[in-house]
Formats: structure tokens, C-alpha cells, sequence
């Protein structure tokens, strides 16, 4: 089998990797900014190879492509929302 077929190369890789930028840019709206009012920003940025790592094992180790899939949507549609809401409210 080829390992560009499969979905889980897919989901592991280009994927996670997009998905946790996706999350990095909405952890911005809802973690704490802190005393100085910049941790939202920063922590992010330092926790996304964790990020990344948590999607890029989860969709390796999980036996249902189906739920990893389902999962990797429905973070990305919720942090998507966020960002659009966040963008547009101030129109």
C-alpha cells in the first residue's frame, strides 16, 4: 500500500500541522492574557510543537480514522468560528 494513500499520513501530517496553527491563532481569543497582557499571545506561540505533537500521536495511535477525522473538524470549525466571529464583530 502506498503511504501517500493512506488517510492517517494525511491526518498526521499536513493536516495536524495546519490544525494546530489553527488552534495557536485561536488560543489568542479565550486563554488569559495575564498581568502584562501578553500571555495569550506568547504561550501559544511556545506550546505549539506540543500542540502539534498531541494531534500528530493522536492521529497515529488512534484506531478510528473516522473519529480522528471527526475530532480534527470539530476543533478546526470551533477555532475557525472563534476567529471569524473575533474579525468581524468589530463591521
Amino acid at each position: 500500500m502506498n503511504i501517500f494513500a493512506s488517510g492517517r499520513f494525511w491526518l498526521a501530517g499536513p493536516v495536524a500541522f495546519f490544525l494546530s496553527i489553527i488552534v495557536m491563532l485561536g488560543m489568542a481569543l479565550w486563554f488569559p492574557k495575564g498581568h502584562a497582557g501578553i500571555d495569550n499571545i506568547v504561550l501559544p506561540m511556545i506550546l505549539f510543537p506540543l500542540i502539534w505533537a498531541v494531534f500528530f500521536f493522536y492521529a497515529y495511535l488512534d484506531r478510528n480514522i473516522k473519529r480522528v477525522a471527526l475530532l480534527f473538524l470539530t476543533v478546526a470549525v470551533i477555532h475557525i468560528s472563534l476567529l471569524v466571529l473575533q474579525f468581524t464583530a468589530g463591521k
